[in-house]
Formats: C-alpha cells, sequence, structure tokens
C-alpha cells in the first residue's frame, strides 16, 4: 500500500498486529510513524510503549519473544524494528527458500518467516510490530532485495512502500508545505531549491522550514536565500563533474564522482541532473546562444524555468563542448541510463564507465 492508504487506513479500521515498511523515502515513513504512534498508544503509554530493535544486534525470535511477553509498565506497546533485510536468509539457506517457498525460509538462523507467522497467528494484544526496511529501493540493483525482503515478510499483509518522489511530486510537495506555512516563493525559486536537493522530499521539506523561519511570511524568497541557506554540495559537485569533462580532465572527474558517492547521493537522480544539463546546454550551442542572459531569457519564453546561477552554468558548459561532444555525451547519458536499470553492473561502475568514455584520449 502507498503511505497516503496507510494513513486512511488508521483513521478506517483496527490496528494490525505487524506492518513493514519498506523502501528509502524518509518524508512520507516519518509522517505514517507519527501517525501511527498517535494511534497506537495513547499518551500515558507513549515512554513506556515504545520499544526499538535493529536486527543488527538481536534476532528475530528476540523480537517475537519480546512481543509476546506483556509490559508491566504500559498496556499499549508499538515495537520497532530496524534493519529488517537482516532477517533474509542469505547464501545456500536463501537458494533453499527460494526453491521451498515459505518452508524454506524456516532454515533461516532463527526460525525465520515461519516464527513470524506463527506469532501473527495469535499475536499479543495491545503490540503492534513495525518492521522497518530503509535500506533498498525499488529500482535498479536492488529491485531483486526487496524483493526477497516482500517474500520473507510475506506474512504480514499490510505492507508499506516508500518510493523516492519524481521530481514532480518533489515539487508538489514544496509548493504544498509553502502554502501551508505562507512562505512566498515563486516558481523559479522553488524549482531551483527542488533541483539543489535532487528531489529528496524530506530535505525540501527541512529547507521550506528554514528559509520560513528565516524569511517568515512577509517577504518573498529570492535565489540568493536558497544558495545562502540551503546546503548545495550535490549541484556543485555535479557541475564540477561536468566542468572536468569538459577539460577531458579524467582523475578530476573521477574525483566529483568518489565525493557524489560518498555522501551517499542517488546516482540515477545524478545523471538525470546531467542530463539535463548536457541537453540544455546542446539546444543552447545550436540556437546560438552565448550569454547567460540570453540562455535565461529562451528557457523562460519556452516556458522552463531558469533563473541566473542555472543560465551561468548552461552557458559554461555549451562553451566548453561543441556540438559534436554534446551529442555523444546526450548519447552515452541514455546508455548508461538503460545500465543504471539493469541489476548488473553496480551503479557507480555505470557512471565511472560514463566518465571514461567521455574523457578517453580523442573522442569527439
Amino acid at each position: 500500500m502507498t503511505p497516503n492508504e496507510f494513513l486512511r487506513s488508521l483513521q478506517s479500521r483496527p490496528l494490525a498486529p505487524a506492518y513493514l515498511f519498506l523502501g528509502p523515502e524518509a518524508y512520507d515513513r516519518d509522517r505514517c510513524r507519527k501517525a501511527l504512534v498517535a494511534r497506537a498508544l495513547p499518551e500515558e503509554d507513549r515512554e513506556a510503549g515504545m520499544i526499538r530493535h535493529d536486527l543488527d544486534e538481536v534476532e528475530l525470535a528476540e523480537v517475537i519473544d519480546d512481543a509476546q511477553s506483556f509490559s508491566l509498565f504500559a498496556v499499549n506497546r508499538l515495537i520497532w524494528v530496524a534493519s529488517a533485510e537482516l532477517a533474509v536468509p542469505k547464501g545456500r539457506t536463501a537458494a533453499a527458500s527460494d526453491d521451498d517457498g515459505e518452508g524454506g525460509a524456516l532454515s533461516g538462523k532463527d526460525g525465520g518467516a515461519g516464527t513470524l507467522a506463527a506469532y501473527l497467528r495469535n499475536p499479543a494484544p495491545g503490540t503492534v510490530i513495525v518492521f522497518n526496511c530503509s535500506r533498498f529501493d525499488f529500482e535498479g540493483d536492488d529491485k531483486a532485495r526487496i524483493q526477497r525482503v516482500q517474500k520473507f515478510f510475506a506474512p504480514i499483509r499490510d505492507q508499506v512502500e516508500f518510493v523516492r518522489y519524481s521530481t514532480d511530486s518533489a515539487r508538489r510537495l514544496g509548493m504544498q508545505l509553502a502554502k501551508e506555512r505562507g512562505l512566498k516563493i515563486g516558481g523559479g525559486e522553488l524549482e531551483m531549491l527542488v533541483e539543489v536537493l535532487a528531489g529528496d522530499a524530506q530535505r525540501v521539506a527541512n529547507e521550506i522550514e528554514k528559509l520560513f523561519l528565516f524569511a517568515g511570511s512577509d517577504r518573498q524568497v529570492t535565489e540568493e536565500d536558497i544558495r545562502n541557506l540551503t546546503p548545495s554540495a550535490k549541484a556543485s559537485t555535479i557541475f564540477m563533474l561536468v566542468a572536468a569533462v569538459g577539460r577531458r580532465d579524467r582523475a578530476g572527474a573521477l574525483e566529483s564522482l568518489d565525493v557524489l558517492v560518498r555522501e551517499g547521493e542517488y546516482l540515477p537522480l545524478a545523471l538525470s541532473f546531467l542530463a539535463t544539463q548536457f541537453r540544455m546546454a546542446l539546444v543552447a550551442r545550436e540556437a546560438k546562444l552565448t550569454s547567460p542572459m540570453q540562455i535565461e531569457n529562451f528557457f523562460r519564453t519556452q516556458g522552463n524555468p531558469m533563473w541566473r546561477s542555472r543560465a551561468e552554468q548552461i552557458a559554461q558548459t555549451a562553451g566548453a563542448f561543441s556540438v559534436v561532444r554534446l551529442r555523444r555525451a546526450v548519447g552515452r547519458i541514455y546508455e548508461a541510463d538503460k545500465a543504471l536499470r539493469d541489476s548488473r553492473p553496480d551503479d557507480r561502475t555505470v557512471m565511472e564507465k560514463f566518465v571514461l568514455d567521455l574523457t578517453a584520449a580523442g573522442a569527439a
């Protein structure tokens, strides 16, 4: 189910004995967690009734034992279990699980899905367990992994999927939050904010709150406000990557890519940013646009959000690449995007090959 479906279910039907939270998106997960705590735990039970476990530290059987026991201090309990993916059997045990179905999962390190299924047939009253798996995504290399987690936890009927926001969805969320706060932010400035934050909904929400505390509801938010207040390491690092590729500086480009990886950036989103940068630079080249002002005016008349600093970046990219190299880069982006959707190789390997191709000696 989606996060919104989960929130509606909290209002319309009794609580389930267990939930599985799946996916990397943090904003909706936090909303759902808070709503579940408010529904499952009365005010007097909040302190003693909120129990936390991590499967990196305890076995699944210990969590089930805890759920079956009764607390002396709280009538209602909510047990939050982190690192749920660690309950899934690995190696030959996992292969046996895939061949034998639910019965195979019983050979896991702690009784596996069978222990969980037995508990769910007779759950403890007043106790809700949430298994949280935020490590894997629903695309790329992680798709098969998250499907194995879903299969292992199949006895849990209520599985909530936290999928990353698209750029458009993050923009709509930003508009909604700004309206609720009374924050005066224009479409171009909001577009800039969302792009700088790579469409990360949690970061968008945090930065909208920060901008409101800074600007209040009395004045308009400016590009300068966003540049001064919003961490833009991702945008600047990607632009450094583009600039290094333009100079055929292979070492510099790979170093920028390494920074993105170490900062935990989602590489398919980084590639999407690169694609937009190269395509706009190609359009600027073919339209014979030479100055940031020309680029800004051109894209705005086409209905595309554009701001000064972005126009300057596009102008620099267009100046560093010939039309032939820009077209070649767009083609390589298509190949890299296709490779990122495959299970192998991993995302970093795909992006490194992309950089090596564009910085190869003698490349057009």
